[in-house]
């Protein structure tokens, strides 16, 4: 890096789907707002696509103080070669010193060919982002070997530096009308040729959708529960209280309910107000998803389990004789408080 003070202002990758800005963007607003202020620098973001200019407002709304709009016809869907080359090139000429992205599907496969193209490093997943006080490089924490330890990484002789964050880790931006911003054209360098691949169809499969990370009730089943069909008895009880159905990573390896439900390292990062942990161990690859969760409520009939080291209330016992006193306990709350 031949002068690394160039580098100024942080960036946020503004994914967008459908022209629907993705909800971890209004995070990373959020965490690059504090870390623009820390390192005295502007806050950005970055939208690529095809008639997505509306969107620029959206982003100014909630906390970019400048939006950089990448438009074609050629980036209408997502592709490798186009994405990454638009964005590479806009680093190389507004040289921005951080650059955030969400680790989606779409984040995880992005920023390292940025990060390829532009000779810089990348931290993958993190949870959690700091400036340095002395020298205000960004110290980036992601879990490590396999969840038993917290790595704190820093990129101290390449910019920009670079970080895909999970979802559901960090605060929202908190959305203001009054935000005024500016929204700068970026000249694009990119032909038809660039690109190797052609997006023919896009082809979506309906399904029930899961929001682990936007629920404020989550009730969540492990191996304890014994067989598929407790997930029914868990679903009664997450209706009942008006909440979303979560499994550990065991449940879903054995086959008992979809990936879209996994909490923990290797799934989904919550913070809800209420978590039950219905016949889950408390696997510290669990732990590191719902950990910060404001009431934790575990049932387990093994005593000495780890989810009781981090559960506000235990209940030891067999969670398919418990879960039905719940739901026949929470039914008649409900019903009673329709009835006043």
């Amino acid at each position: 890096m031949e002068n690394i003070n160039q580098y100024k202002n942080v960036w946020v990758y503004a994914e967008q789907r459908q022209e629907v800005i993705t909800p971890v963007v209004f995070e990373l607003l959020g965490e690059g707002k504090k870390i623009a202020k820390e390192t005295g620098s502007e806050l950005c973001a970055f939208l690529i696509g095809n008639n997505v200019a509306s969107l620029a407002n959206e982003l100014i709304a909630y906390g970019a103080e400048k939006v950089y709009l990448a438009e074609s016809p050629l980036l209408e869907n997502y592709t490798t070669d186009g994405y990454a080359k638009v964005l590479s090139d806009a680093i190389n000429e507004y040289k921005p010193e951080i650059v955030l992205y969400g680790a989606t599907h779409i984040g995880r496969d992005l920023a390292p060919r940025i990060a390829a193209r532009v000779n810089t490093g990348l931290t993958a997943d993190c949870t959690k982002l700091e400036v340095d006080p002395e020298d205000k490089k960004l110290k980036q924490t992601r879990p490590a070997f396999g969840g038993n330890l917290m790595a704190t990484i820093v990129c101290p002789n390449h910019r920009p530096q670079m970080s895909t964050v999970r979802t559901g880790v960090m605060e929202k931006s908190i959305r203001n009308e009054e935000n005024n911003g500016t929204v700068i054209n970026v000249n694009l360098k990119l032909v038809k040729e660039d690109i190797r691949t052609i997006v023919i169809e896009i082809v979506k499969h309906k399904k029930d959708m899961v929001s682990l990370t936007d629920a404020e009730v989550i009730v969540s089943g492990g191996k304890g529960l014994g067989c598929a069909e407790g997930f029914k008895m868990l679903k009664e009880l997450a209706d009942t209280l008006g909440g979303t159905v979560g499994a550990s990573r065991a449940a879903v390896d054995a086959g008992w309910i979809e990936n879209a439900n996994q909490v923990g390292q290797t799934g989904t990062t919550v913070k809800p107000k209420i978590y039950f942990a219905c016949g889950i161990s408390g696997a510290i690859q669990h732990l590191a998803g719902m950990s910060d969760a404001d009431f934790i409520i575990a049932i387990n009939k093994n005593a000495m389990a780890p989810i009781f080291n981090v559960a506000d209330y235990g209940i030891v016992g067999d969670v398919n004789e418990v879960v039905p006193m719940l739901i026949e306990a929470f039914t008649q709350y409900n019903n009673e408080k329709e009835l006043a």
